[in-house]
């Protein structure tokens, strides 16, 4: 097999695959089966300046530091109860200390998630920074 076969036998799998996940995503909103969902919206979290101070190209590049970030995260995807927002949330890690941010729907969500980073991290090396999007 030649290499463009090869390349434009790839690219047709890929496309497939594509295809069949699109097709098998359930719709965001199908009210005669009970369910609303948002989607999410971090657009005024994105524009806060504060927010804006700890990002991913700010987190230390220490293994150490990646892997809290990394096992924090995995803690928080785990917790399928979590909005999309709140699976959003900015983890850095820096020197073993941890700063959250991002808009979460809930006070509940907020504390539940900085319990999952002070459970990983250790309760006074986590920043909470998350906000409760204002209900407007």
């Amino acid at each position: 097999m030649s290499h463009k076969t090869a390349q434009s036998a790839l690219l047709g799998t890929l496309l497939l695959a594509s295809a069949f996940v699109a097709a098998q995503t359930p719709p965001a909103s199908d009210p005669e089966n009970g369910t609303q969902t948002t989607s999410p919206d971090n657009t005024r979290s994105n524009r806060d300046l504060s927010n804006r101070e700890h990002s991913a190209d700010k987190q230390s590049n220490a293994q150490s530091d990646v892997d809290l970030s990394a096992r924090i995260r995995r803690s928080v995807m785990d917790d399928k109860s979590l909005s999309t927002d709140g699976h959003n949330v900015k983890i850095v890690a820096d020197n073993g200390s941890v700063t959250l941010s991002g808009v979460v729907p809930s006070d509940a969500e907020k504390m539940k998630i900085e319990k999952k980073a002070a459970s990983v991290a250790g309760k006074d090396r986590v920043t909470n920074n998350i906000r409760v999007a204002s209900k407007d």
